[in-house]
């Protein structure tokens, strides 16, 4: 089965039950963040102090860590508890979740496989990185998946238990492949099953409660080999679960990390130092998480309840759940029955004077474009959110893409502009939502936020921003003046916004609709002169906005040979590819685009200063082919559609061919 295609004055406290994931700084330092974190109440736990261990430390700079295994398993979980326990330790991290379309593939095979890969370091970093250093394989169908892109020389762990003959058949595999993997990686065979098992002796759980918790010991074992602190996790599951449950998985959790201390399979255990970071509250943050949180900002910082009308559908389905624990900020939240229902109550109460907001992915937010037709028609703002994935049809349910970027500018029905913005890590979803809020209720327009997959389920550490230093909005709702007749289409002479009207006000009444209005009055008229400027005024408006763009900031020299152009969730990649050809002597600039509709003033003349540019693209070049036809500027592009983001090495191979070309 698929994974479907299927206000307030009091401040906002952006964050959930998850105490544990935020960190307040107070100074500058490199010592861990939980230890500079005084007010998370502490249990007692198994030590990982360095000083406790009886084995030699190895610092490293980074690490890549891979988990794999069915989706039954809990890579996902044990991944993200990895992530916060990371966190807590003070590095920079950044994450890949990556799992199976279908809800229960068959167990042990390819197409059930589920990974999540954690990059952290003491530096700065952008991606998850191209390769793991270490590979936890819970079964042979996950080795095969993933083994291959393990750095040559790393370590995969293995769950031993699970290579039955059976098990490896199923996977694929015609022989046995742990011969052969001795010799190319660092082997470690653990019977995380049967550990697993000897450990939960005693408990009142069922065999298969017991084995569910198989990935708690795996997780154990890696925070004894890499140093993370393991209360977070423990209080997790305080809050949780409850009796054998709860013991059992405590209890195995410290089994593995006592495993890992004493085993002889680890010669050495590995420490990260904690990054420099700038002082301040930190958590861990998806973004979806992030769009989500801008949502309930921008609802307080406009002193308006928001109304957010969704139906579910992966990738976006966790913005509407986030959104929903919120309703205490005046948020309701609605779960349409479809699509089209969703965004049609969300015109609705933009209509009312809410902030209205909706959410999808990519066939949804297709079958939402008439009614964003009608939004532009009636002009009224609202916010629609499009978390790109892979195509077309039902396609690729959790895979990346970046694919709808045409669809969102020109989809609907004839003329019908509107603004698009794209943002570019998770923590920068936040204050996306923030703008385009403003946008809209400014310019009285819809507007689109298009994410992606990648963006959506990728986390990293995020600096809570103080709430008095979130622009505040205002909004003025039109009022009745007497001795003069309500003009609905009369225009704001700076940003050419037509009136907010609430209805059931007094001396306000109007004519509302897809019909097409007469300038000022609102009638409907069919009048072709009147058609021809409704139509230019709606596109000056919109081109409009680009005078509220702040001008591009360009990372590297504002001119030169080589211009590196992205957009949305690839920023991460192109970063980390545009240093290391710096670092090897190449004189490289880079520009990432928030705004793609309209695009910012100073665009062209930044593009002209360089004698190439590259735009990278997870699509056949949808942003490279605006560009070429707005501009009349040359763009090298580079382009994948594997549903997977890009990697490093791919992005730095092609910047050394336009060197040498």
């Amino acid at each position: 089965m698929s994974r479907g295609a299927g206000a307030s004055d009091q401040k906002i406290r952006p964050y959930n039950d998850r105490t544990e994931i935020f960190i307040p700084l107070k100074t500058m330092q490199t010592m861990s963040i939980h230890e500079a974190d005084t007010n998370i109440a502490r249990q007692p736990s198994v030590t990982t102090s360095p000083s406790a261990r009886t084995k030699p430390s190895e610092r490293l700079e980074s690490v890549a860590i891979r988990f794999a295994g069915d989706s039954g398993d809990g890579m996902q979980l044990t991944g993200t508890k990895f992530t916060d326990e990371t966190a807590l330790a003070g590095n920079d991290l950044s994450t890949f979740p990556d799992f199976p379309a279908e809800i229960r593939a068959p167990a042990g095979t390819m197409a059930g496989v589920s990974g999540f890969q954690i990059h952290f370091s003491s530096h700065d970093i952008h991606t998850p990185a191209d390769r793991p250093n270490v590979l936890i394989a819970f079964n042979p169908a996950a080795l095969r998946a993933n083994v291959d892109d393990v750095r040559p020389g790393g370590m995969v762990i293995v769950n031993i238990d699970s290579f039955s003959a059976k098990s490896l058949t199923r996977a694929g595999y015609e022989d046995d492949p742990l011969p052969d993997l001795r010799e190319r990686f660092q082997l470690v065979e653990i019977p995380f099953t049967t550990l697993n098992r000897e450990a939960l002796q005693g408990l009142e759980l069922s065999q298969r409660e017991i084995d569910r918790c198989k990935n708690f010991f795996a997780l154990g074992v890696l925070c004894w080999l890499y140093a993370r602190p393991m209360e977070a996790t423990e209080r997790w599951l305080g809050g949780k679960f409850r009796g054998d449950v709860l013991e059992g998985n405590i209890r195995t959790l410290r089994a593995g990390f006592a495993f890992g201390e004493t085993t002889e399979l680890f010669p050495a255990s590995f420490v990260v130092p904690s990054a420099k970071i700038e002082s301040g509250s930190y958590r861990n943050i998806t973004g979806n998480q992030a769009l989500a949180w801008g949502i309930v900002a921008a609802g307080v910082q406009m002193d308006r309840e928001v109304f957010l009308g969704a139906y579910p559908i992966t990738p976006a389905s966790e913005v509407l759940h986030e959104v929903a624990r919120f309703r205490h900020f005046g948020l309701k939240t609605f779960q349409a029955e479809d699509e089209i229902a969703a965004v049609s109550s969300t015109i609705g109460a933009a209509f009312a004077g809410q902030l209205a907001v909706t959410c999808s992915s990519g066939p949804g937010f297709v079958l939402k474009q008439e009614a964003l037709g009608l939004a532009v028609m009636v002009e009224l703002p609202l916010v629609a959110i499009n978390v790109q994935r892979a195509g077309p049809s039902t396609g690729s349910p959790t895979k990346t893409e970046q694919g709808d970027l045409l669809a969102v500018l020109y989809g609907r029905h004839s003329q019908s502009p509107l603004p698009v913005l794209a943002p570019s890590t998770p923590g920068d979803c936040f204050h996306t939502m923030l703008e385009a809020f403003r946008i809209a209720v400014r310019y009285m327009t819809p507007v689109v936020v298009i994410s992606d997959g990648y963006l959506a389920n990728s986390s990293e550490p995020w600096l809570i921003p103080e709430v008095d230093s979130l622009e505040r909005t205002e909004i003025v709702f039109a009022s009745a003046s007497e001795g003069n007749e309500f003009q609905p289409y009369a225009r704001d002479p700076e940003t050419l916004a037509r009136p907010w009207a609430i209805p059931g006000t007094p001396g306000l009444e109007h004519r509302i609709g897809g019909l097409t209005k007469q300038d000022g009055s609102g009638n409907v008229i069919y009048d072709a002169d009147n058609h021809a400027k409704m139509i230019e005024l709606r596109k000056q408006k919109i081109e409009g906005v680009a005078d509220s763009i702040p001008p591009i900031e360009i990372d590297g020299p504002h001119s030169g040979e080589l211009l590196v152009v992205g957009w949305g969730g690839t920023k991460g990649s192109i970063t980390a590819a545009v240093e290391e050809a710096r670092a090897e002597g190449l004189a490289v600039s880079q520009i990432h685009l928030r705004h793609l509709n309209p695009f910012p003033s100073d665009l062209e003349e930044v593009l002209r200063r360089f004698e190439k540019i590259l735009l990278p693209e997870l699509s056949d070049g949808h942003l490279a082919m605006l560009l070429r036809a707005k501009f009349l500027i040359d763009i090298h592009t580079l382009n994948k559609i594997e549903g997977q983001p890009f990697k490093i090495g791919e992005l730095t191979d092609e910047i050394r061919k336009l060197y040498e070309g």
